[in-house]
């Protein structure tokens, strides 16, 4: 059957487009000038091409970036006071600490320094909080961009089947959460699989959208997968290969070549879900910067 590729690059293309000029008038009605503050801690090749894509979204639509390298040695207290500074920090509007973090740095204890109402990347316990009672401040970025990209290609998640291969706090439980609530573009019925679960395939047999992100490439088979569902691949894998140009190859959670026949819509790897992660931290600095504005009108 014929499939729809739903492509993060060209819809993170259009958000970022209309961003600009959002972030400029914006700025120019406010007199504040948005920063997001990215900190990154080694040299982790992945965390640093991540960081490079964001800070080159940041100049596109206007905002001020401010980079924060520091050794992948650095201590916990060095951490938290630079956290701490970057929370009173006026000209910063968001923090955002790029993980993986090194294994003697705990990044719950991290993540929970950040001043909530700075927290563009949705993971303070605060912004989880009000997002589970479905009174979102900032909603996580991944997620954000794969509700986003369901939306902007139709497709309806009410009273859909949506499986989520994987449990991880930074998208498995947020998204099942924000496909449970009530409203626009959620109302789904959820089953998050893990490695634990028993007969994996039965239940992603059944998914009407079924959503990879486990972090193991090409783990979903065509077998795993019912004819007409959508599948949103979150992962992204280097795969060593000697004869790409730089010795390896991206690929995702997904069996791309083997799955894609079976779908109705499926979204690529690289080219996906990662564009859409950096255009939601955009749309959340802005709104951080709109949240500050309505403090100062109402204490004014």
């Amino acid at each position: 059957m014929s499939y729809q590729i739903i492509s993060g690059s060209k819809m993170a293309k259009n958000i970022i487009e209309n961003l600009k000029k959002e972030v400029k008038d914006f700025q120019s009605s406010s007199s504040i000038v948005l920063g997001l503050a990215v900190v990154i801690i080694g040299d982790n090749p992945a965390s640093r091409v991540y960081v490079n894509h964001k800070k080159k979204a940041c100049e596109e639509v206007g905002l001020t970036s401010f980079e924060y390298s520091l050794p992948k040695d650095v201590s916990e207290k060095e951490l938290l006071k630079l956290i701490q500074d970057l929370n009173q920090d006026k000209r910063v509007h968001g923090i955002l600490v790029q993980l993986p973090l090194p294994d003697h740095l705990d990044p719950e204890k991290i993540l929970l320094e950040i001043d909530p109402s700075k927290d563009v990347d949705g993971f303070h316990p605060f912004n989880l909080g009000q997002m589970l009672r479905g009174y979102p401040h900032f909603l996580p970025c991944t997620p954000y961009g794969i509700v986003e990209m369901l939306k902007r290609s139709n497709i309806q998640t009410e009273s859909q089947h949506v499986v989520v291969i994987g449990r991880s706090n930074i998208v498995g439980k947020p998204l099942g959460a924000m496909l449970l609530q009530k409203g626009a573009n959620a109302n789904a019925t959820v089953t998050i699989c893990h490695s634990r679960t028993k007969d994996m395939e039965k239940i992603t047999q059944q998914a009407d959208i079924l959503v990879a992100a486990i972090g193991k490439p090409l783990f979903v088979k065509a077998d795993m997968v019912k004819k007409g569902a959508v599948v949103i691949d979150v992962g992204i894998n280097a795969l060593q290969d000697a004869q790409a140009p730089k010795g390896y190859r991206l690929v995702g959670d997904v069996a791309f070549e083997e799955v894609a026949p079976r779908c109705s819509a499926i979204t690529p790897v690289p080219g996906g879900v990662g564009p859409m992660t950096i255009a939601m931290l955009l749309t959340n600095t802005l709104k951080a910067g709109q949240y500050l504005m309505n403090q100062k009108g109402e204490t004014s």
